[in-house]
């Protein structure tokens, strides 16, 4: 009877969900009644391990040991909802970084189309501002490490074994910034067996990825693992104007890991990254359709109804310099000691990472629309935690106190020309005489001044020094065999010290000029319109505000983040709980806004969910439903500048959110040679408040987030192929549209042309044909992702369309294929 419920249930599990929520809880209820009547009751909770009751049928689902609450725990038995990505998936879907593989964790959205300026998203909470004086609502950690900011937050993978996605505010365990939601990704230490890895891939576009690994026991105590990577590929799209090609992979990285067993009480583990990357920036592709003419300029406004289609147009981007680098350092030292009653850890960590990244902002390769910007970092920080942690029959607990300390510079660049300025004169009212006319004029007479073509260059430069103090706490208190309360707290204090200076312009040559002309006397025989012109030219026109002075702010904030759980065991193996959680973001500032400040944001969540194993089916179910509530949050948008020169400005807007949820996933193995796997996310987020930059009132409008997204898979294993077995793997990921509101058009999120559309749901299949011995020792695979080629304009760049009538298109790469070799030793 079981039997038949439970598959019916599956089946409709596949097409909605739902009704597998109210499956489970019977089929538990019908498992724990066949053990009452057979005189066996549960088994007491053991002592050591909290693991499900059949190990073996366990790993089959994919039951990990995982540190979600600072403490290594079954994935089953950790009352959080969050999604494993296992160094398998990861090395099945050939992902180089987290952003190839997050379309399949779904309510995360990672863009790395920037991977100096990466964007995270989780249930529909993110930060899209990158600058130095805002910091992501998303957590980055690696190996417990916070990865502070966003320019070495997207690192390439290198020997990683796990990546843990804890959704929803994770702020009392994993501290300020993780009001949205926590990545925390865990990389392999050494072992005591001598072993080694090569892995190759060869692909289209000229794919060639080569990783390598090897663990050296040096004793009984030490040992040591290195791993490097070197990741190149020829790129995807030609750009017309330069002939270089975009979208290519330029990625160098090394670790080196070094454990020592002290004593058998004490370990000490030190592990060192490297990465350098350098290649070219995120291609811009036009939507204006322009002739070979490079001094033609683009209609103004534009019209969206004659606008190219980007994933068919060829790529014109002239920025000078344009390149896209990072050379990231960072070392970590663990030292751990366990004693009679629990253990003591203390985590030092440094980090330092150089970011440059100069890209085309127009589209176009005309000299009379010219527009680039160029973003320069330089950051250091240090980090210091002590975590005492411990456990018995009455409670599992964990408290510390940590210490964070980060130095940032960055410098803001925008790069144009007079001729693009000009063209921004004609385009913007009030500005003055266009400095065309002005020229012509001069020729006209026969004078051979030219005030075109120079080059002007304009900057906001940042210093800011951030330190962050932290206590915190965690008790699950075990109030009987099957019902657990947890409760936490953390204690947050951040302060920061932050600048901002603004130089005058740089223009040498048009400042040349002018200085001719005055001393010629010529500038006082021009008519008052055009010295009036040249007088506005004379100054800042991109960053106008405080030019030449020193700007400071220095602000502190505190918060407490609470946790409550109350998690109770109906089996072994089904598990029901509730939380409240709290979230903070600290308080900051907008890079290229002067003197601006906001607070911090905070949010509350109160969730409830199941999870579930039931090993004599071999089948894995987790859920959960949600609501939060999140006060001030910060998003960097584009500000149209209707009211003041017409010149388009990013600024942080603030704005009240909510939103209710949904969070479903399952994992199947009928058989050994089939598994299946499908995990969604409903989420229906609003503003509650917020005026938009062109101020239109959003409240009560969806805030942009896919009410639903999901991801389906199975893998089928032929065994005994040729000494070895032979896999299919198929993934399907689909994220739906995004819901517009009133202010997604400037902001380039959503629009509708003949041609294309913005916004739309997209789609993405990944499949893998793969063939390895049983030990694994040999392997080879055929691989292709995006396997169907489905593209989509991910978003249009506004920022120049108001100045220059050049808007641009930001499209996702086509279909990746390729063939890996492997071996183990």
């Amino acid at each position: 009877m079981r039997q038949r419920t439970l598959s019916r249930c599956m089946r409709q599990a596949m097409f909605g969900g739902a009704a597998l929520f109210l499956c489970a809880l019977w089929s538990a209820s019908a498992e724990g009644a066949g053990q009452d009547a057979s005189n066996n009751p549960p088994a007491a909770k053991p002592a050591a391990s909290k693991s499900a009751a059949d190990a073996s049928k366990a790993k089959l689902l994919g039951d990990i040991t995982v540190t979600a609450q600072s403490r290594s725990q079954q994935m089953e038995q950790v009352p959080i909802p969050l999604q494993i990505l296992t160094a398998q998936q990861i090395d099945t879907q050939a992902a180089t970084d987290l952003s190839k593989i997050s379309l399949f964790v779904p309510g995360l959205v990672v863009d790395g189309s920037q991977p100096t300026q990466p964007s995270y998203s989780l249930r529909g909470i993110s930060t899209s501002d990158f600058g130095i004086g805002t910091e992501s609502a998303v957590g980055v950690y690696i190996d417990g490490v916070y990865a502070a900011r966003s320019g070495g937050a997207l690192l390439a993978f290198n020997d990683i074994d796990r990546i843990e996605v804890l959704k929803g505010p994770q702020g009392t365990l994993f501290g300020r910034n993780a009001a949205g939601g926590a990545i925390s990704i865990v990389t392999n230490e050494p072992s005591d067996k001598f072993e080694g890895k090569v892995l190759v891939r060869y692909g289209n576009d000229g794919e060639r990825y080569e990783t390598a690994l090897v663990n050296i026991p040096l004793n009984k105590d030490m040992a040591l693992r290195v791993s490097v990577l070197d990741n190149q590929s020829d790129g995807w799209i030609k750009d017309q104007a330069t002939g270089q090609h975009y979208g290519r992979n330029d990625d160098w990285g090394s670790r080196f890991v070094y454990r020592w067993n002290i004593t058998p009480d004490t370990r000490l583990l030190w592990s060192w990254d490297h990465e350098r990357l350098d290649q070219p920036p995120q291609p811009a592709i036009g939507l204006v359709p322009l002739s070979n003419n490079i001094y033609q300029r683009p209609p103004f406004p534009p019209n969206p109804q004659t606008y190219i289609n980007p994933l068919t147009a060829p790529l014109y981007n002239d920025a000078i310099s344009a390149a896209e680098w990072r050379h990231f350092d960072g070392s970590t030292l663990i030292i751990d000691h366990s004693f009679a009653w629990g253990s003591l850890t203390s985590t030092t960590a440094w980090r330092h990472f150089n970011t440059y990244n100069a890209e085309d902002n127009d589209g176009t390769d005309h000299v009379v629309s010219y527009l680039a910007t160029t973003n320069i970092e330089h950051n250091n920080s240090y980090y210091q935690e002590f975590k005492l942690s411990g456990d018995n029959d009455l409670m599992d607990w964990v408290s510390g106190v940590s210490f964070y300390s980060e130095q940032a510079r960055q410098t803001s660049q925008v790069n144009t020309n007079t001729y693009s300025l000009d063209t921004l004169a004609q385009n913007v009212q009030g500005v003055g005489l266009p400095l065309t006319e002005i020229t012509q004029g001069l020729q006209a007479f026969g004078l051979p001044y030219n005030l075109l073509g120079d080059p002007w260059q304009e900057e906001i430069n940042n210093v800011g020094q951030f330190k962050a103090y932290a206590a915190f706490g965690d008790v699950i208190w075990h109030l009987s065999d099957n019902l657990d309360l947890t409760t936490g707290l953390r204690y947050t204090e951040d302060q920061k010290y932050f600048t901002w200076y603004t130089p005058p312009r740089q223009a040498t040559a048009f400042d040349q000029t002018i200085a001719e002309l005055m001393s010629t006397g010529i500038y006082n025989l021009l008519p008052p319109d055009a010295q009036e012109a040249l007088e506005a030219f004379g100054h800042n026109i991109v960053f106008p505000n405080d030019v030449g002075q020193w700007v400071q702010a220095q602000h502190s904030w505190h918060d407490f983040s609470p946790r409550a759980v109350l998690s109770y065991k109906f089996t072994p193996n089904v598990m029901a709980y509730m939380s409240v959680t709290k979230g903070y973001k600290a308080g900051g500032y907008n890079s290229l806004q002067v003197g601006s400040l906001y607070a911090p944001e905070k949010v509350w969540n109160y969730e409830g969910g199941v999870k579930a194993v039931f090993p004599d089916y071999n089948l894995l179910f987790n859920a959960s439903a949600y609501y939060y509530r999140y006060t001030n949050l910060q998003s960097s948008v584009l500000n149209p500048n209707y009211s003041g020169s017409g010149v388009p400005f990013y600024e942080v807007m603030t704005s009240d959110q909510h939103a209710h949820g949904v969070d479903l996933e399952a994992q199947w193995q009928p058989t050994r040679a089939v598994r299946l796997n499908f995990t969604s996310a409903y989420i229906d987020s609003s503003y509650i408040s917020g005026i938009s930059t062109s101020g239109v009132n959003l409240a009560g409008q969806p805030t942009g987030e896919p009410l639903f997204s999901a991801t389906a898979g199975a893998d089928y294993t032929w065994f005994g192929i040729y000494n070895g077995n032979l896999e299919l793997n198929l993934q399907y990921a689909y994220r739906g549209p995004t819901r517009c509101n009133a202010d997604s058009g400037i902001q380039g999120t959503c629009l509708t042309t003949p041609l294309f559309t913005v916004g739309t749901s997209t789609q993405r299949t990944d499949a893998r044909l793969d063939w390895h011995t049983p030990d694994e020792r040999w392997g080879v695979g055929l691989y292709v992702n995006n396997m169907f080629n489905k593209r989509y304009v991910v978003s249009i760049g506004n920022d120049s369309t108001e100045d220059f009538g050049t808007p641009y298109a930001v499209i996702t790469p086509p279909r990746v294929y390729g063939i890996e070799l492997r071996t183990k030793f």
